[in-house]
Order: C-alpha cells, then structure tokens, then sequence
C-alpha cells in the first residue's frame, strides 16, 4: 500500500466519527496513484453490496488496531459482533467504538455463536494464542474469512492445520504481521530483492523490552463475568490463577502462550526471511534463559538468541531482550540485512540504506505511524494491513501476509521454543519444516481439552 493510497484512505473515511478531520481533499495525481496501486479501487466506489459484516473476537489489547479501518466510511464495513469472554472487556469496547460508528454491534461472549450466525463474513481473531488456530478453523467451517492476530498457531501441528484449512474451505487468511504492509518496509525490501545490497546473506532480527516482574499465580476466585471454561477452550483444565485471564497468560507456562518468540519475533524474523528469500531453515540453534527477576511468577526464558541456518549459506540469528532494555541496534525492534554490497536496517518507522564501507546511502523515515513496544496500539501499518484483507476477500487486492508463506515464518518462532524446551539445537526438513529430531517431535503438537480438538 502507498502512501499516497493510505491517505487516500483516511480522506475517504473523513466522515466516519472523528476520523482523518480536516483532511485535504483528494488530488488528481493522488487519485492516479491510488487507481495504479489498487487495481480499479478508487473507480468502484465500495457500493452497498459489498458491504463485509464483520466481528471481533477477543477484546483486549488490540482492539484499538481495529478501531479506524472498521469505522472508516471508504472501507463499508458493518460490525457486527464485539465478543469477549469477558463481560468487562465487552462492555470497554463497546463504550470505545460507541464513539467512532453510529450503530450499536450485539455483545456475544462464545465465539461458536458468532461464528455460527451466517450474518458474518469475516472474524479478526485477537484471542490469546491458544485460540488462535482453534477459532479461526471454526469461523473458516462456518463460512468465514479470518484475519487472525500473530502468533498464528500454538504448535507445528496448528500451523500446518491453518493453512490446510484456508485452502479445504477457500477463504482469505491474513496473518497480523503488519509490517508486510508497510510502505517504507516494502520499498527497501523490493530493492533487496532487485541487487541494491548485492547479494542478502544474513539478517539479525531483535527486540528489547523492560518488561518488570511477574506476580506468583495464586489460586483465586474466577473473576466475576470471565467464563474461564471458554477462556481455556482448547487448552487442559485447571483451577484459575490470578493475573492469568490478563496479559500474563503470556508468561505462565506453555498452555496458552508462546513465549516473546510468539508474541514479537513473529514480526522481525518474518521481515527477515522476507529479505533473504528463505523459507524453511535446515537447521536452529538456540541459547535461552530467565535471566531477570529470578524467584517471580514468570515461567519460560526472558532472554533468547536464535540462529537459523538455510541453504546457500543464509542465516538469520534472533536477539530477544524481554526485560533489558538496552538499545543493542539503537532500536527498540527492528532487522538488520547483510549483504555483499552493503546493509540495511529496518524498522516500524524507517530504513537506513549503508554502502559496503557502512556509509549512509539513504535514510528513509516512514510519513505514517506504528506502534513498538507499546502494548496494543495500532496504526498506519495496521489499517492498511487490515484494508488489504477487505479488499482481498473483495477480489481487489492480494494478500501482503498469505497464511501460507506467514506460517513459514511462524514456523521459525515454534522451532526456537522447541530448541528451548528441548535444551538442544535440530535439523529440520526444508522442503517440509519436518524436524528431525524425535525429542523435537514429541513438541509437535500439544495436549488439548478432551472435545476442544482443532480439526477440519
């Protein structure tokens, strides 16, 4: 997506309760661009017809990345259901959107209701992990396309479910890795791809975070209007904890997270094998560790460093910093792409082109905005990754983040939690993503609630 489209875009959506005010009107050379961007979008007008009827399942912290392309005008989206499995999350987000559309959605706490009314063509999936594959087959069955959040799937097994899935029911699957939809991001990686680095060889892909200490799980009370049987879902059961229906399910074993792996170096390492054109690794090898608050509540590493080997000599190492927030690259989060004829560093808000000698050719700030570390968010990145799966499911566009390719990448984030759990490194099947390691396969793919088993 341009930027002269996204702001095409948000001109268009001008009308819709506060946003994009006072933007200028569209020009003639901006309408061009957006018609040879978008494949006839700007001279069919979206008509009543067309109209996608949608509902947002999970409630929490990135509903507000949803908020804007669902309450533009330009993208003629009806909500249809907000669904949570808790009654506090329903009620703050239908308080929220109250104030950018003029209609009120209905408030379902079970996803198997949302997904069972035909009235709705399309779910974005923001549950916790473990519900990611889970409820996105379930809409799939039932008729629906799916923009399903990052991480894609909790195991390997979910992973290549997903995708199987998507193409048994013939439905657009797009994965929440934004970044695919990133004008700067795919100005720089187009250029990789035609020579302006030579040949890509390596790229580190990091994050640093200063995440605090994690409270003990203690056995409380299930919290009043939480459904923890349906939060759980597919996952074993167990007695509730406290602080575990919030974000620090993240950080609680391996039941319905998937550790900072999951949670963040989906989106660097998915830029990075973007960059090098690779697809499956042949090999991982990782070191990992809690290194922080030793004696508190959080139950996996804190700190990883991956490295992913593929054919031709390319390799991909991951540097996760959860609770250290020294700026290793000057950066919160971002990619660095080696090549033979020079380097490149990406992020959420720019790229930084250097010559061989590490002078700067090119520094490219990005005109929109993104969320980094911050939690929830959204922005610039996410409305257009967002309107690219409407259009898709139009038939005007094609996906920026296929599920096909996405779970490649997604695949890498569940080889690196294997290698951990496992405490040792794997070769892997590059034509398959197979590992071949006995100990590795055992992790495949997981134990679930007896009847809560994704099938298709």
């Amino acid at each position: 997506m341009s930027v002269n489209r996204r702001d095409f875009i948000k001109k268009m959506g001008a009308g819709a309760a506060g946003l994009a005010v006072g933007a200028p009107a569209i020009t003639a050379s901006e309408k061009a661009a957006v018609t040879r961007t978008s494949a006839k979008s700007y001279s069919r007008i979206i008509g009543a017809n067309d109209r996608i009827r949608v509902a947002v399942v999970g409630l929490g912290r990135r509903l507000g990345g949803f908020i804007e392309p669902i309450a533009m005008k330009s993208a003629n989206v009806e909500l249809v259901y907000l669904c949570d499995v808790y009654d506090k999350q329903m009620d703050n987000a239908a308080k929220i959107f109250s104030k950018h559309i003029n209609y009120t959605p209905k408030l379902e706490k079970d996803i198997r209701k949302v997904v069972d009314d035909n009235k709705v063509d399309a779910i974005f999936n923001a549950t916790p992990d473990h519900w990611h594959t889970p409820g996105s087959i379930m809409a799939m069955k039932n008729g629906k396309h799916v923009y399903v959040e990052k991480p894609c799937s909790h195991n390997m097994f979910e992973n290549e479910l997903l995708v199987a899935a998507s193409k048994k029911f013939n439905k657009v699957v797009q994965m929440g890795n934004q970044q695919r939809s990133s004008d700067h991001t795919i100005e720089i990686i187009n250029e990789i791809h035609n020579g302006i680095i030579g040949t890509p060889y390596k790229a580190v892909a990091f994050y640093s975070n200063t995440r605090g200490e994690v409270p003990l799980q203690k056995r409380v009370p299930v919290p009043a209007g939480l459904d923890w049987e349906l939060f759980q879902g597919p996952a074993p059961r167990r007695e509730y904890t406290s602080e575990t229906w919030d974000y620090n399910w993240h950080w609680y074993g391996w039941d319905y997270g998937t550790a900072e792996t999951g949670n963040n170096a989906t989106h660097e390492l998915d830029v990075a094998r973007w960059a090098l054109q690779v697809n499956f690794p042949t090999r991982v090898d990782v070191e990992a560790a809690k290194r922080h608050f030793i004696n508190d509540g959080w139950e996996m590493y804190d700190t990883m460093d991956a490295t992913f080997r593929f054919k031709d000599d390319k390799i991909i190492k991951w540097d996760g910093k959860s609770r250290n927030g020294y700026l290793t690259y000057n950066s919160d989060r971002g990619t660095i792409i080696y090549g033979s004829e020079g380097s490149v560093f990406v992020n959420r808000d720019k790229y930084i082109l250097y010559d061989r000698g590490g002078k700067v050719v090119k520094d490219n700030k990005s005109s929109g905005s993104e969320a980094g570390n911050v939690l929830g968010g959204g922005g610039d990145m996410t409305t257009g990754h967002v309107i690219n799966f409407f259009e898709s499911i139009r038939g005007k566009e094609k996906l920026t983040a296929p599920i096909d390719d996405a779970s490649i990448s997604m695949a890498m984030v569940h080889y690196s939690n294997i290698a951990y759990r496992i405490g040792k490194g794997f070769d892997i099947d590059e034509t398959n993503g197979r590992m071949f390691d006995r100990d590795a396969m055992n992790l495949w793919s997981r134990e679930y609630e007896p009847g809560w088993e994704p099938e298709l």
